[in-house]
């Protein structure tokens, strides 16, 4: 194929002709003037094609990759592509990594010299701009002639064969990362130094000490008392090996927006604080993805590589448009767990959703675990439903529809606190830090 060097040299060496021809005037044949036209034109044809014979063959080309192979949401990476020239020419030309847009790939083009059996690579930045896989598409090289009047380039089935494939796993955006030193900070002092001063369920004895006023006197150990001749009180602290089950719900409604994320990125982000946390404290956290189908599960899983495990099951995760099986949550978290856990849902309390699918299958799953409800507020309703002082019509129409639907929530969540279950409503920039700060309430008061 040709450049744009050909017809320029094309229109250069007509327009000479032209000029050639005005100035001599009557004194040239046209006849001349065409033959020389043509003999351009042959000349330039030869040239161009005998330049591409030149070029080096994109076939000959050997290529792999190295680089990232995962990213968190919001960073960014790359990739090199190594290109290796088997021929035994040299190979000038152009090299296209093409990625899916997602991806956010950067250079598109890059232009690359290989001198024969040498290998030089090129690097590819990516910025994904959503989770999930993001695979490389396809290698693209255009081999130019040495005068640069024609390329060869690979067709689609040669640049198929020969790019290397390459899979970019980008994890959910773990932006309340930021407050988990906090949040471990606070559980090192509930586990540490707070100890409470009587059993309760979700506790184990932790040390005898001796009595000191305000102790409650039904904490006296009184054979303990008795073998050190003083008075001396049991103190409890929190139990370990406690169950954590994290259910997101990727059904409708977690495909709805909430600021600038699906509600299902937010349910990621406080599933993975809640779960660096329980990790912490020694509770064992369990993952489940549900719709119509489980999508993603994650069970039984050490602590060291608890967050790597969660986020490579989340990544891929995607909202479905279906209506999710609540019935089929229950009866995955009832088969799963055998003893008592706190199973907390990531779902919305919309009351189609919840009313006719969650509410008829509460009691059985509240009376074997402990369960909450975790949604994520949006804040746009609640300014939605304020009416400034000159409101229009519009505007009151607006209002009272948004009041509407936070009234609905309310009445969701009250039915759902009737059956037991506990309910975590919050605005998505502090929904992670207050179900966390949900979590260690429980885990001091020995609820869980």
């Amino acid at each position: 194929m040709i450049t744009w060097r050909p017809p320029a040299l094309l229109a250069v060496g007509t327009l000479l002709l032209a000029l050639f021809g005005a100035t001599l005037g009557s004194g040239v044949s046209p006849v001349w003037l065409w033959v020389a036209a043509g003999v351009l034109v042959l000349a330039i044809g030869v040239a161009a094609l005998l330049d591409g014979l030149a070029a080096a063959s994109p076939s000959e080309l050997r290529m792999s990759r190295s680089g990232d192979k995962s990213l968190w949401l919001g960073e960014s990476g790359s990739v090199r592509l190594i290109l290796h020239n088997g021929s035994n020419r040299v190979f000038v030309g152009q090299v296209r990594d093409a990625w899916v847009p997602s991806a956010g790939a950067t250079p598109a083009t890059q232009e690359v010299r290989i001198e024969p059996g040498r290998a030089v690579a090129v690097t590819t930045s990516l910025t994904p701009r959503r989770r999930g896989d993001r695979p490389a598409v396809r290698v693209t090289a255009r081999a130019y002639g040495p005068l640069r009047l024609a390329y060869r380039q690979s067709t689609r089935k040669t640049a198929d064969r020969l790019t290397p494939e390459w899979r970019l796993r980008v994890y959910p955006r773990f932006s309340s990362r930021r407050i988990l030193p906090e949040k471990l900070a606070r559980l090192r002092v509930l586990d540490g130094s707070v100890v409470t001063r009587g059993r309760g369920q979700g506790t184990e004895f932790d040390t005898l000490r001796e009595y000191v006023l305000g102790d409650d006197v039904r904490s006296i150990d009184w054979r303990g008392s008795a073998r050190r001749s003083d008075v001396v009180v049991r103190t409890w602290r929190p139990e370990r090996d406690r169950r954590l089950v994290c259910v997101l719900d990727t059904g409708r409604t977690s495909a709805a927006r909430i600021g600038d994320e699906p509600r299902l990125d937010a349910a990621m982000d406080a599933a993975m604080l809640l779960a660096s946390v329980a990790a912490r404290a020694d509770d064992r956290v369990d993952l489940l993805a549900v719709d119509t189908a489980v999508r993603a599960s994650v069970t039984n899983v050490e602590k060291r590589t608890l967050l790597f495990r969660l986020v490579t099951a989340m990544a891929p995760l995607e909202p479905a448009l279906v209506e999710t099986d609540f019935g089929l949550v229950a009866s995955e978290v009832l088969r799963r767990e055998r003893k008592r856990a706190l199973v907390v849902l990531f779902t919305a309390l919309e009351p189609g959703a919840l009313g006719d699918g969650l509410l008829p299958v509460l009691p059985q799953l509240a009376a074997r675990h402990k369960v909450i409800v975790a949604a994520v507020h949006d804040p746009e309703l609640t300014r939605m439903a304020q009416v400034g002082r000159t409101p229009s019509t519009a505007d009151v129409y607006t209002a009272a529809a948004a009041q509407r639907a936070l009234s609905e929530r309310e009445r969701v969540a009250a039915a759902l606190r009737r059956h037991g279950v506990e309910v975590v409503d919050a605005p998505v920039d502090e929904f992670a830090s207050r179900l966390t700060d949900h979590y260690l309430a429980l885990k001091h008061s020995g609820r869980l």
